[in-house]
């Protein structure tokens, strides 16, 4: 039988906003919860499943584009050979919102108890739940605005935890384990408790086996049984022209090993943009501060500015004040699609001479003398308004 579409599953469109996307999957997580379906709770726990592996991929921008254009086949390789299981989901926070905090313990192997998951979700979701997958790491990298005009690739030294080689991340030497004998490979005890005549049971972690039901006779030696090495992996990155700040480029796969054998987490990548001696950073406008004699506000003049492609010239008319903006479209930054180019923006600043000699003195006396009838308009005009 052909399998449902994800925006079937969860019966949105495709052009589904995220927030849209959540809401559907909201509705549906509190519908085909278990405990809302006595009657049949298996198969509620398998809808239940349905619609969070739809959710795990549509929420996730990366995977949604490749569903997108590939369909179930794009992103198959995010899962297990088995395909999708409760070890891929990574949307946990969601469910906590829905049903509070201790949703995950309860319904994951606490007061649910091991065997009724097994029976709910198979044997494969159960060992898989136990194994925990890694963290994921967070590498800031800066770039001068040259990369972000042009691109950019970079080789990134990430010290992270892998997967012990040696022990298949199970701790154990050689990879063998054996039905941990203080729980029965169940991989959780039970602690009962009386009082007069009622009767606590408390369900906890097997802490020999840490819930996944295994055992290591021996210790491995390379990881000394913790299942994970530390190790320098280095990683070319391509960061896109037009690279906005924060940008986050995800590398799957790449953060820390997961505990007991788990999925490894993912590295993410954040882009800055690194502070430029000349040009200052707007989106993808950059502004040029350029400083102009008053003699070349007054007088007007065409000066040499330099872009990112080179310089140009630019012509500043006569009584240019300060504060003014020039505008040089297309010499900005790309965007991202590249589609668009952002302008230059050229800013003046009429910069007032500090030291004078006597000419320069007298000569602007006798222009100050000479426009004093002007200067005179001006400050009645800015106390008393025109007209």
């Amino acid at each position: 039988m052909a399998r449902r579409g994800y925006y079937d599953v969860l019966g949105v469109d495709k052009n589904a906003s995220k927030k849209k996307i959540k809401s559907a999957y909201r509705r549906l997580a509190k519908k085909h919860h278990p405990d809302m379906n006595k009657d049949d709770p298996k198969a509620a726990a398998e809808k239940f499943k349905e619609v969070s592996e739809a959710y795990e991929v549509l929420a996730d921008d990366e995977r949604r584009s490749r569903y997108d254009r590939f369909g179930h086949a794009g992103v198959e390789s995010s899962f297990g050979s088995g395909g999708f299981t409760w070890s891929d989901f990574t949307h946990f926070g969601d469910i906590e919102d829905i049903f509070g905090r201790d949703f995950f313990s309860d319904f994951f192997g606490m007061r649910f108890g091991g065997d009724l998951f097994k029976d709910l979700f198979g044997e494969r979701d159960y060992r898989r739940t136990a194994r925990r997958r890694g963290r994921d790491i967070r590498y800031d990298l800066e770039i001068p605005l040259e990369d972000v005009a042009n691109g950019t690739k970079r080789r990134l030294r990430i010290p992270h935890l892998v997967q012990c080689k040696a022990c298949e991340g199970t701790g154990a030497e050689g990879g063998k384990t054996s039905t941990c004998p203080k729980c029965n490979g169940n991989g959780q005890l039970q602690d009962v408790r009386r009082n007069g005549f009622s009767q606590f049971v408390t369900i906890r972690t097997c802490p020999s086996c840490r819930g996944t039901g295994q055992y290591a006779e021996k210790a491995c030696p390379e990881c000394r049984g913790s299942g994970s090495v530390h190790k320098i992996s280095t990683l070319e990155v391509e960061v896109p022209r037009g690279a906005f700040d924060g940008l986050r480029l995800k590398i799957p796969g790449k953060g820390e090993a997961g505990e007991r054998g788990g999925p490894p987490g993912d590295l993410y990548v954040f882009v800055h943009t690194k502070p430029h001696e000349v040009f200052e950073r707007r989106g993808s406008d950059i502004v040029l501060n350029l400083p102009i004699s008053f003699t070349q506000a007054a007088l007007g003049d065409k000066v040499e500015i330099p872009t990112l492609d080179g310089r140009v010239r630019l012509t500043i008319p006569p009584g240019t004040q300060t504060g003014t903006i020039f505008k040089i479209r297309r010499k900005g930054l790309p965007d991202i699609d590249g589609y668009v180019r952002g302008d230059e923006l050229v800013r003046v600043t009429v910069v007032t001479p500090e030291k004078l000699n006597a000419e320069q003195r007298r000569l602007l006396r006798t222009f100050g003398e000479i426009s004093e009838d002007y200067h005179k308009k001006g400050r009645k005009s800015f106390f008393h308004g025109k007209g």
